[in-house]
C-alpha cells in the first residue's frame, strides 16, 4: 500500500469551541499516538484527509515540522448527518511492524441457480505488517451450492497476513434463494400475525385487449 502524504500543525487549543474554529477553516483536528510516546495533538488538511480516508486502513506519512510519522486511521468519528470528518485517531506504526486491522470482503462471482449467498461478516480481522495492509479480501461464490458455506480458515489470504478471528468464523453462508410466491406467502402470513388485512379489491384487474 503506497503512502498518502499530509502534512500536520500542531495544536495548543482545545475542547468544542476549538474544534469547531480548527474546521472552519477546512482542518481537521486529530491526536498521533503510539510506541510509548505522549499523544502528539494536531490539525491536518481538511480535504486532503477526507481523500486519504476514502481508503480503508489507508498507510500515511503524517509531516509534523521536521518529523515524518507513519500512521494509520484507529478512529474517525463524522459528523451523523453532514458526514464531515470530526475527528481522527492516528495509530503510529513501524515498517515491519504487525498491526491488526479489519479488512473488508469483497464477493465476486455467482453461485448456482436458486442459492442465495448471504453476508454473515462483512469483514475479517487479520494480523499484517503495517505497510503491506490489503485494501479488502476477494471471495469467489462461482458455482457455490445450497448448504456451503465460507469460513475464515477458507480465505486466501495475502502474502505475511495471518487470521486475527478463529478459523470457524463464518463470512458467508449459501442457503435457498426464496421465489417471488415464497416470498408473498411470508409476507401475507407476516400481516396476517400483525392483524392486518390485505384489501383485495386494491388489487388492479388485468386491463382487458379489445380485438
Amino acid at each position: 500500500m503506497a503512502e498518502i502524504k499530509l502534512s500536520a500543525e500542531q495544536r495548543t487549543e482545545f475542547g468544542k469551541g476549538a474544534a469547531r474554529r480548527i474546521r472552519r477553516e477546512n482542518k481537521v483536528p486529530a491526536v498521533l499516538y503510539g510506541h510509548g510516546t505522549d499523544p502528539v495533538h494536531v490539525t491536518l488538511p481538511g480535504h486532503e484527509t477526507m481523500l486519504a480516508l476514502k481508503t480503508a486502513n489507508a498507510l500515511l506519512a503524517v509531516e509534523l515540522d521536521s518529523e515524518k510519522h507513519l500512521a494509520i486511521p484507529k478512529d474517525v468519528q463524522r459528523d451523523p448527518l453532514k458526514g464531515f470528518i470530526e475527528h481522527v485517531d492516528l495509530l503510529i506504526v513501524r515498517r515491519g511492524e504487525k498491526v491488526t486491522v479489519d479488512i473488508a470482503i469483497n464477493v465476486v462471482g455467482d453461485p448456482e441457480p436458486g442459492v442465495l449467498v448471504v453476508t454473515e461478516n462483512a469483514s475479517v480481522s487479520l494480523e499484517v505488517e503495517a505497510t503491506h495492509i490489503p485494501t479488502e479480501i476477494e471471495v469467489s461464490v462461482t458455482g457455490r451450492q445450497m448448504g456451503e458455506q465460507v469460513l475464515a480458515s477458507d480465505l486466501d489470504l495475502p502474502e505475511g497476513a495471518a487470521l486475527a478471528v478463529e478459523d470457524d468464523y463464518m463470512i458467508l453462508n449459501l442457503t435457498h434463494a426464496p421465489t417471488a410466491a415464497e416470498v408473498d406467502a411470508e409476507l401475507e402470513g407476516a400481516e396476517a400475525d400483525a392483524g392486518i388485512e390485505r384489501d383485495e379489491s386494491e388489487t388492479p384487474e388485468p386491463e382487458s385487449v379489445e380485438g
